[in-house]
């Protein structure tokens, strides 16, 4: 019995190594199949061709942000990095997904891969605030909105979706807005309960003045406006006067101060100097109108350089890239007389306010080139023309007596160069400037820098060695020089 039991041990213990030792085959077999199997489709993997990306397949472009191709390739084998063909087009200036493909053919095998580019607006809007972030109210008045502006790259008009909302207890407006991507965008105004600006007060005339010795002073007015009094015109106070039996130089101080105690002060100066010899002096003054130009005034301003004379240049508008010229001319010392904007008669005397208007234009350009005010003027046409009586019948005679009442001084001419169409050559021009020259009368030259009238440029070298050798003297147009005026003819 005993041996009996032994043997079914070993017999059992026996079938038991057996059927472990056949299951480590099997799992030996099965871990040998899978590694295989990975060997071989890691073979397949970098054997077989394919498409590689350099970069992400992948990417946000920002608008208008430029899309930067990092480009592809094809591998297989053991061949080097292989050109594929690239296909599609990102446009940056405006929303949206683009793909870009990317093709390889090898065979009859045709690969295939893209990459996705997704332009997005992350931009927030920009919200301009009128008048700044912190402002001031009139004391006993309510806040009145002053205004804003939108940007925004992407959407271009969001001034209308704008949220406005006023907190009266903490005294601030509050400015929300957001585009159509959902950017979003909060601006903030405080506002506080104060008078701190101080009054504008303005001069009427000129800041500069210049009066003969022995002539009343007159002055010509000012007003003064307060953001929160009004017109306070009647509170401005004048220190200074104005002796004009003494030569020389006086300071007129306009001050005003609003009920807040805000003072805003200007001045004017006045000279009184002596009254020049109205006739018998011989001085010539060349002017010329309707410049600048480039191909005249250049060279022009290089003769009078040279020969040391100083003119007058009546202007008129032209392309700002002449601009440069004025100024030359003006640091040159010579005057820069006002013209007329448009020199158009049917615009400029169809009223007595489109005059003034297009004189304003014309020296507002002045003041913003040469930096300082011009009030000498000469009218289109000159003070006698006619073709204004066809857009106004008159318009002249008021004209020539309100330029002067506001502070101008008008000029015309009393010699002819004939250059503006009467004569043909430039042995012409200086005949007919020669033959108009006197001793006996302040000789005002009218001459042309206007485009390419060489006539005149050739002629003034001459011109000016006949007035030297005839015992001239030449002179530019200030506020003393005597005005020479044509009878008016409407």
């Amino acid at each position: 019995m005993i041996k009996m039991k032994q043997a079914n041990d070993i017999e059992q213990s026996s079938s038991k190594l057996k059927a472990k030792l056949l299951h480590n085959q099997k799992k030996i077999r099965y871990l040998t199949i899978c590694l295989v199997a990975l060997i071989i489709s890691l073979l397949i993997v970098w054997l077989s061709p394919r498409i590689i990306l350099k970069g992400s397949d992948k990417v946000e472009l920002n608008y208008q942000e430029k899309y930067k191709e990092k480009g592809a390739y094809a591998k297989y084998l053991f061949t080097k990095d292989k050109k594929v063909k690239i296909n599609g087009k990102v446009n940056s200036n405006k929303l949206g997904t683009y793909k870009i493909i990317y093709n390889y053919k090898l065979g009859i095998l045709n690969l295939k891969k893209e990459r996705v580019v997704e332009v997005v607006d992350k931009e927030k809007p920009k919200i301009t605030l009128t008048g700044g972030k912190e402002v001031s109210v009139c004391p006993g008045q309510e806040y009145k909105e002053l205004g804003y502006e939108v940007s925004d790259n992407y959407d271009k008009d969001l001034k209308d979706k704008v949220k406005i909302k006023e907190d009266k207890k903490q005294m601030k407006i509050t400015y929300t807005v957001e585009d159509k991507a959902h950017n979003k965008t909060v601006a903030v105004r405080k506002y506080q309960f104060k008078d701190d600006v101080i009054p504008d007060i303005k001069l009427k005339g000129s800041s500069e003045e210049n009066i003969y010795l022995g002539q009343t002073y007159v002055d010509d007015g000012y007003e003064a406006i307060d953001v929160c009094d009004g017109d306070i015109t009647n509170k401005v106070q004048i220190k200074g006067s104005v002796d004009t039996s003494k030569l020389g130089e006086y300071e007129l101080i306009y001050s005003v101060t609003d009920v807040a105690g805000n003072t805003a002060e200007v001045s004017r100066k006045v000279r009184v100097q002596q009254r020049p010899t109205t006739s018998g002096n011989g001085i010539i003054y060349l002017t010329f109108d309707d410049g600048p130009s480039n191909s005249i005034t250049p060279q022009l301003l290089d003769i009078l350089k040279e020969e040391n004379v100083k003119a007058t240049f009546f202007v008129i508008n032209h392309a700002d890239n002449l601009n440069y010229l004025i100024k030359r001319a003006y640091d040159e010392g010579h005057t820069i007389g006002l013209h007329s904007y448009t020199h158009d008669y049917s615009r400029v005397y169809q009223s007595g306010d489109a005059y003034f208007n297009d004189l304003q234009q014309i020296s507002n350009k002045v003041k913003n080139i040469i930096g300082v005010e011009s009030k000498i003027i000469r009218f289109p046409g000159g003070g006698s023309n006619t073709i204004s009586r066809k857009y106004s019948p008159g318009i002249m005679s008021y004209l020539t007596k309100e330029v002067v009442n506001r502070g101008y001084h008008y000029f015309d001419w009393n010699v002819g160069s004939g250059d503006a169409g009467e004569v043909n050559s430039a042995s012409e021009v200086y005949q007919s400037v020669i033959q108009g020259l006197s001793h006996t009368k302040n000789n005002v030259v009218l001459m042309h820098d206007f485009e390419n009238n060489y006539k005149t440029l050739t002629a003034l070298r001459d011109i000016i060695k006949y007035a030297r050798n005839n015992g001239y003297q030449f002179a530019k147009i200030d506020m003393l020089t005597p005005m020479v005026r044509h009878r008016v003819n409407n």
